[in-house]
């Protein structure tokens, strides 16, 4: 990676994250693979329904034992609440207390991912009752300062108003959103606003998938002509260019590579506000 992000909390992120959501089987190969291509974010967490957190582990430790060290990369995972998960496999113990459960699927993302400090825990989504999301946001504050993750954050959080909620109530601020990034909530326009103000880090996911439109736009397509780059690279690296850092799950070692030559090259402002347009 050519350049980090930093979060209000200090903590350094590339510009590109690995989702590792949806391998199943195949997440331990596909994580070695995104690692030995040049990806140094990894995103997973602590939900079986959806992700298969123990094979992120494997493929760090291969790629661990070929030299890769831990604070080579921005590792970060999340807890799920009861809502989100599978009945048939819970992480956690679900008749315990929300507090119990958050430090519980912690402990269980330590040992599946092989590591004691995570660099960033991120609650999966809020929970709708205020006295639940404020135990489990408690809970979390607690292995901040026990020093076991260094940075929290939030993600399908699309309402402006319970993130400034929470910001304005947490003893230790989210600093990072992560949201999936479609025209279905506006593209998070109010909401990244906010994240820009406060200094809150913007993640985004099903940022390809969603998106068809925008990437066989004639605009992008000029783009991709004058740069010559593929249509993903050209909204990755719009994406990047302001202020936003997206997942990518591609299980393609030549896409892999791709995504990360975003870094290679840079759209002109009025580039970038061509394809900003798009959005609106």
């Amino acid at each position: 990676m050519k350049w980090a992000v930093t979060s209000l909390q200090g903590v350094e992120m590339p510009p590109i994250l690995y989702g590792t959501a949806w391998k199943k089987e195949r997440t331990a190969g596909l994580v070695e693979l995104a690692l030995a291509q040049g990806f140094r974010g990894i995103d997973t967490a602590c939900q079986p329904k959806h992700y298969h957190e123990s094979g992120v582990g494997e493929g760090l430790a291969a790629a661990w034992a070929k030299g890769l060290r831990r604070d080579e990369i921005y590792l970060q995972t999340k807890f799920t609440p009861l809502a989100g998960q599978d009945p048939q496999r819970i992480p956690y113990d679900p008749s315990a207390s929300l507090a119990r459960q958050v430090a519980q699927s912690f402990e269980r993302s330590r040992a599946n991912l092989g590591t004691d400090v995570l660099d960033g825990l991120v609650l999966h989504s809020p929970l709708a009752g205020p006295a639940d999301f404020r135990e489990v946001w408690t809970a979390m504050e607690a292995l901040f300062d026990d020093g076991g993750v260094r940075q929290l954050g939030i993600s399908n959080c699309y309402d402006p108003e319970v993130l400034r909620h929470l910001c304005e109530t947490a003893r230790v601020r989210p600093a990072i959103v992560q949201n999936r990034f479609y025209a279905a909530t506006g593209y998070d326009r109010a909401l990244r606003e906010y994240c820009r103000r406060n200094g809150i880090l913007y993640q985004s996911f099903w940022t390809l998938t969603a998106n068809p439109d925008i990437l066989a736009h004639d605009t992008v397509k000029a783009l991709m002509s004058k740069h010559r780059r593929t249509a993903a690279q050209v909204f990755f690296r719009y994406l990047s260019q302001t202020g936003i850092i997206p997942l990518t799950g591609t299980s393609s070692a030549e896409h892999m590579r791709e995504d990360l030559e975003i870094t290679d090259f840079a759209l002109a402002d009025e580039e970038c506000e061509a394809v900003g347009a798009l959005l609106r």
